[in-house]
């Protein structure tokens, strides 16, 4: 099977539980990026989702067989950091396993934060 050229089809290639999971978190990528005043742009760069600010990418989401991931999520201000912490597989990586139920509340926060981050040397471009 040929590799998704689309973050639509991307997700679409996932078992549906997964799927439905992706889907609401490129949601709460793409409003994050909605919110600071740049229009969100969706691609597929290292055969996963990204969400563009700016042209330059703002987060990536990529499903796996246990988890799915956030890229890269650099270290982020306290209280949030704290709060991310059990969910760091490494140094830029948040993953959520499949078993658990899914943060969508910190999803969110997180997004807003690494939005705010790169946001800053993204203003103004389109």
């Amino acid at each position: 099977m040929a590799a998704p050229t689309t973050v639509d089809a991307y997700i679409a290639s996932f078992p549906p539980d997964v799927a439905e999971r992706l889907e609401r978190i490129r949601g709460i990528l793409v409003d994050a990026v909605a919110e600071s005043g740049v229009e969100p742009e969706q691609k597929i760069r290292y055969g996963i989702g990204a969400v563009m600010l700016g042209g330059r990418y703002a987060i990536h989401f990529a499903g796996w067989k246990k988890h799915i991931g956030l890229y890269p999520v650099g270290t982020l201000d306290e209280p949030l950091e704290g709060e991310v912490a059990p969910y760091r597989a490494e140094k830029d990586s948040v993953v959520f396993l499949h078993r658990d139920p899914v943060p969508y509340e910190l999803i969110a926060r997180v997004a807003e934060a690494v939005v705010a981050k790169r946001g800053a040397g993204a203003a103004g471009k389109s």
